[in-house]
């Protein structure tokens, strides 16, 4: 019984360093990691939009970065597609 709960205690650490490894080779460090994870998991939830629902309405900057729209602007009869995310 010993030595199983040696060998689950040395698995789950290795895959905690494991997994902290490739989050902070995604993240650009270990630093940019621990930031990451310290920010992402207080707000971390689910909402409650199903595919196909409306979309809640925001005001979003556009791609330039001066003008602002509201959502239901540009939801007429095409679908709009927002990525939040940083491409660079």
């Amino acid at each position: 019984m010993k030595t199983a709960f040696l060998w689950i205690t040395v698995s789950l650490g290795a895959l905690i360093v494991i997994a902290f490894v490739a989050l902070s080779v995604m993240a650009g460090g270990p630093k940019d990691a621990l930031y990451m994870v310290r920010y992402a998991l207080p707000h971390m939830h689910r909402g409650n939009l199903k595919v196909g629902d409306t979309a809640p309405d925001a005001r979003i900057y556009a791609l330039n970065g001066a003008e602002t729209f509201h959502i239901r602007e540009r939801t007429g009869s095409k679908p709009l597609v927002i990525v939040f995310g940083s491409f660079t």
